[in-house]
């Protein structure tokens, strides 16, 4: 199976993402700070602050997810159990985002982000876990099926 192509490619496009989500963050930031935008009588710094804050750890946690695809792609191995935990998070984030991205943005958003989830999973279940035997239960017993019950 094509398991480090898949890899490196979710991790690219994760850190591509990664990029963009930080720009546009910031980008949103100097738009609210330089218009005096409020929302409800908050301080403008306040929210062109949060803003950026947001977009710069939003960006490094999908950046960290990318480098995690990466060293999989690189090492052909599965990641830890940390690692494994993180992209499940990340597959997750994105299913939730994307359900939001259709009303909010539309159906492209939806799909590049469903694109994204798609490389995410099938990263995940290329590689299985290291301590996980192979194979089915039948392998695992010593090779023998168990006997039916008469």
């Amino acid at each position: 199976m094509a398991r480090r192509p898949v890899a490196a490619v979710a991790a690219v496009t994760l850190m591509l993402e990664a990029v963009g989500i930080a720009l546009l963050n910031w980008i949103l930031g100097l738009v609210v700070d330089r218009q005096q935008m409020s929302l409800g009588g908050m301080d403008t710094d306040a929210m062109s602050v949060g803003t950026w804050v947001g977009g710069g750890l939003f960006g490094a946690y999908l950046l960290l997810c990318g480098a995690v695809l990466l060293r999989m792609a690189l090492r052909d191995r599965a990641p830890g159990r940390l690692g494994r935990i993180l992209l499940v998070t990340c597959a997750v984030t994105h299913g939730v985002v994307g359900a939001f991205s259709v009303g909010l943005v539309g159906w492209p958003a939806f799909a590049c982000l469903m694109v994204v989830l798609g490389l995410v999973v099938l990263s995940l279940l290329a590689y299985e876990p290291e301590g996980a035997p192979r194979g089915g239960t039948a392998e695992a017993e010593g090779g023998q099926d168990a006997p039916s019950p008469a």
